[in-house]
């Protein structure tokens, strides 16, 4: 009894350490996306594959109705004129419940999808999550009609998210996104 007692408290020992424990997940430039799956907020299933051939835009945000996301959601809604010259499908996406990402949506009149991810499979797929799992980074991916990833910004600043649409079209062009 005494050593079934000892191997339970190392094992225990070993999960507080981490030890097993999977590293977070750190995609870069060059790297295929992983494959999503995930509702959206306008009804469908979206996924990375009915895009294949034009640039898709992954903008993880943390918690739908906060502050930052509001301010990012407008600056992008608000940008959908110039965005939607590009050939591209582009999405705001969180581990938020589809019932509150769809709140969120029709509060915000927004004119694409928010995706849900409330399993946060592919959130961490992406590696968005900090290491306590809580809510996703502010991280937008641009991946690349080859569906390999194009350019990772980590630096999106909840303070001057007002520019993000304008950011956005401005960095499809940089990396050479075609016009419709």
């Amino acid at each position: 009894m005494k050593k079934f007692a000892m191997v339970l408290g190392v094992v225990g020992l070993a999960l507080v350490a981490g030890v097993g424990a999977q590293a977070p997940v750190e995609l870069k430039v060059g790297d295929a996306a992983p494959a999503f799956s995930l509702p959206g907020t306008d009804g469908k299933t979206h996924t990375l594959a009915e895009s294949k051939g034009k640039f898709v835009v992954v903008a993880w945000y943390p918690k739908a109705m906060t502050s930052g996301c509001t301010r990012e959601c407008r600056a992008i809604r608000d940008s959908s004129d110039v965005l939607k010259q590009f050939n591209v499908a582009y999405y705001m996406a969180s581990v938020d419940t589809p019932e509150l990402n769809k709140q969120f949506a029709d509060q915000e009149q927004v004119n694409f999808p928010f995706l849900s991810d409330p399993t946060k499979v592919v959130a961490t797929a992406y590696g968005v999550l900090p290491p306590n799992g809580g809510f996703a980074n502010r991280w937008t991916f641009y991946i690349g009609p080859d569906g390999k990833i194009v350019y990772i910004d980590k630096n999106v600043n909840a303070d001057d998210v007002t520019k993000a649409g304008a950011n956005l079209a401005a960095r499809l062009e940089s990396l050479g996104a075609k016009k419709k």
